[in-house]
């Protein structure tokens, strides 16, 4: 990254759009349909744990990699080399596939709020035929692309933050003009539920949708080397955007069981019970509140649809080496998108899709078995770039770079124990106690073995292709980057 562009941003720049591209209302909503008013503790001290040292383990990353414009293949390759790199990059464009069928429900759920006022009744094979459908459409707008798709995304990302906020503000302003809380916020109620080990189970794999609802710190460590005021600013700053989200998540999760009881709270429609009480109590009747509710919410989800169809493919088959890929599925189209890859990635979404709906009896339970796996899917990338982070300070501490999460031990602390809480909770949502055998085997389990054992035999035909024809080249590409650094 060239000088010139450095201390371009403010800290309350950052600050801004930090918490916005991190706090997230459906978030508390399905953490309140698992666990409860525990998800209140649960937010805060994930985000003082997890958002703010991570973000700060990107940040050295970017450091290191000051004089270009960095991605996560970069980060890893820095001290792991590019078999890992590929491995991390890929599993980034893997959890979007999973991300697909955590959004596709939720797009038929705001239509029918929009079109009908409440949540239509659909047999699972509708549910699954019109999520192929409009996944399908999605694929082939984005491919064309549209202009108007960032317009939308943005009006509905704009709105639905509005939309919280107005919330919040209401539901203070009648819980302190004396509305008694449904669930009152107790100590005794926040405390998670472990009275068994399927409850406390449970409870460690909801803690991968706490941690995805308090990611995106890869979007923000990258303004280090842009900020006004270096490093010690970013620093403050990240410090600063966790306590705000931590903040934000656990009150908002607090108000969500002002109207509505603990328990009452449905994955697939609590966020319109939960507004719509709010607004009634202040004489907006619950069929506007819901259409309005459900025109935002469906608006923002079908713009990021749209965006997240095309721009992870098109990032993912770019970062990564030439030659890993035919040169057919990553030529770009005339819109400067990859459509044979954006075809290839609609034909193994549709089972993605399928699988899961048949092992629930309602939308409720799709819901939950694809947030599941969606969750616990996304810990994957961070996990990677957090044993690359590992593996510099360990072995590559000496790297000149502009800043350091404290000391070589400090640092080796706080990655290690972020790997333990990583691998344990990934297992807790890989594994589910409350759905099918075969669906964990297959679609969990297998979903994870599969896609992972591809990529590492594809890269390896890469390399053992590359070995023949450029020996030096296949060396300096599994090299880490950081020794380069270090001549």
């Amino acid at each position: 990254m060239s000088s010139e562009k450095r201390g371009t941003i403010g800290s309350f720049a950052l600050l801004g759009m930090t918490v916005a591209a991190v706090f997230g209302i459906k978030n508390i909503i399905n953490n309140n349909a698992a666990i409860g008013l525990a998800a209140a503790p649960s937010f805060f001290f994930a985000t003082l744990l997890y958002f703010v040292p991570y973000t700060l383990v990107t940040a050295e990353f970017v450091g290191l990699n000051k004089d270009s414009e960095s991605g996560v293949y970069a980060w890893v390759k820095t001290s792991m080399g590019g078999r890992w790199a590929f491995l991390t990059a890929f599993s980034y464009w893997f959890v979007n596939l999973f991300y697909f069928a955590s959004v596709l429900p939720n797009v038929i759920i705001y239509a029918s709020y929009v079109f009908f006022g409440a949540n239509a009744e659909l047999s699972q094979l509708w549910i699954t035929i019109i999520e192929i459908v409009v996944f399908a459409i999605a694929t082939w707008v984005s491919t064309k692309g549209a202009k108007w798709i960032g317009s939308i995304s943005s009006f509905g990302s704009t709105a639905a933050l509005g939309l919280t906020a107005v919330f919040i503000l209401l539901s203070l302003a009648a819980a302190f003009g004396g509305v008694e809380f449904a669930t009152a916020p107790t100590p005794a109620n926040m405390a998670p539920d472990t009275s068994n080990f399927a409850t406390m189970w449970g409870f460690f794999g909801t803690l991968a949708w706490i941690i995805q609802g308090v990611g995106g710190a890869e979007s923000v460590g990258v303004f280090l080397n842009d900020l006004k005021g270096g490093v010690k600013a970013f620093v403050r700053t990240v410090v600063i955007a966790g306590l705000t989200i931590g903040l934000l998540y656990a009150g908002a999760s607090l108000l969500v069981n002002l109207f509505i009881p603990e328990g009452g709270v449905a994955i697939s429609t609590g966020i319109f019970d939960v507004f719509g009480a709010v607004f009634a109590h202040f004489g907006i009747p619950m069929e506007v509140s819901t259409r309005v509710i459900g025109l935002i919410l469906l608006a923002a989800t079908l713009g990021s649809l749209m965006m997240w169809t095309s721009a992870p493919i098109k990032v993912f088959f770019t970062e990564i080496p030439k030659g890993v890929f035919g040169s057919k599925i990553v030529e770009l189209n005339e819109h400067g998108i990859p459509a044979r890859a954006a075809r290839l990635q609609f034909a193994i979404v549709v089972p993605i899709l399928i699988i899961p709906a048949l092992g629930s009896g309602n939308l409720d339970d799709l819901l939950m078995i694809v947030t599941n796996m969606t969750a616990a899917t996304a810990l994957l990338p961070p996990l990677l770039i957090l044993l690359a982070y590992f593996m510099l300070r360990k072995n590559f501490d000496a790297a000149p770079r502009d800043f350091r999460m404290g000391s070589r031990t400090f640092g080796l602390v706080i990655a290690a124990f972020l790997l333990v809480v990583f691998c344990f909770v990934l297992i807790c949502g890989t594994i589910p106690l409350d759905q099918p055998l075969w669906l964990t085997l297959v679609y969990n389990v297998g979903g994870v073995v599969v896609f992972l054992g591809l990529a590492v035999m594809w890269y390896n035909r890469y390399i053992n292709r590359l070995r023949e024809t450029d020996p030096e080249a296949a060396e300096n590409e599994l090299r880490p980057s950081v020794l380069d650094m270090m001549e």
